[in-house]
C-alpha cells in the first residue's frame, strides 16, 4: 500500500486549503503542511489547464532546497467557463457575480497537481464538468452570507449547502471538484 511504499519519506503538502488537508489525510500517508507564500500571477496568454499546470509548477519552486526523502506537492485549482478563468472572490458582491454566473450553466473545474522530489518534478492535472440548476438571488445571497466561500474558486464548495441544492450533475471526480483529484495523486505517487 502506499503508506508502506512512503514510510521513509517526508511527504510536504504546500496547501493551505482545510479541504485539500483533510482529503490527503484520507490516503492514510504521515505528512506535514508547510505554505510558502507565492504570487499566483500567470501569463494571459495561458488558457484552462495550462493556467493551473503553470501555478502548481509556480508553487512548487518556491520547494528549491530538498533532501532525497523529501516529497512536495503542491496543487491549484480554477473554474473554467467562457474560455475564461473564474478564480477565487474578491469579496461578497465578487462572490454574487460569480454565482449568478453559473447559475443554470455548466463548467469545468480543472486542478493541477506537482509532484517535486529531490531527482524530478512531474505536474498532471484532472478536469471534472459541473452543472447547476438556475439558482435564484436569494439563494446565492443566503449562500455567500452563511458559507462565506472567499477561498473557494468560482466561489463555491460542491461539499457545502450551494451544492446539496445546485448541483444537478457532475462529470469526472467529485473530490477534483474539492481541490484534489485523489485518485489520480494516489496513481502518481505509487510510481514513484
Amino acid at each position: 500500500m502506499l503508506s508502506e511504499k512512503l514510510k521513509n519519506k517526508n511527504i510536504i503538502l504546500a496547501s493551505g486549503s482545510p479541504r485539500r488537508q483533510e482529503l490527503f489525510k484520507e490516503l492514510g500517508l504521515d505528512f506535514s503542511i508547510q505554505v510558502k507564500a507565492v504570487e499566483e500571477i500567470y501569463p494571459s496568454t495561458l488558457k484552462a489547464t495550462e493556467i493551473t499546470n503553470y501555478l502548481a509548477e509556480l508553487k512548487a519552486a518556491a520547494f528549491s532546497e530538498l533532501t532525497e526523502n523529501d516529497i512536495v506537492i503542491t496543487a491549484d485549482t480554477i473554474v473554467w467557463m467562457n474560455d475564461k478563468a473564474i478564480e477565487k472572490p474578491k469579496d461578497k458582491q465578487h462572490a454574487i457575480e460569480m454565482l449568478q454566473e453559473l447559475s443554470g450553466r455548466d463548467h469545468k473545474v480543472i486542478t493541477s497537481i506537482c509532484i517535486k522530489t529531490f531527482a524530478s518534478q512531474k505536474v498532471f492535472c484532472d478536469e471534472t464538468m459541473v452543472y447547476f440548476k438556475p439558482l435564484s438571488m436569494d439563494e446565492i445571497i443566503y449562500y455567500v452570507e452563511n458559507h462565506e466561500p472567499f477561498d473557494k474558486a468560482g466561489a463555491y464548495g460542491i461539499q457545502e449547502w450551494i451544492g446539496f441544492i445546485g448541483v444537478t450533475k457532475i462529470e469526472g471526480s467529485y473530490f477534483n471538484v474539492m481541490g484534489l483529484p485523489v485518485h489520480k495523486l494516489y496513481e502518481e505517487l505509487m510510481k514513484l
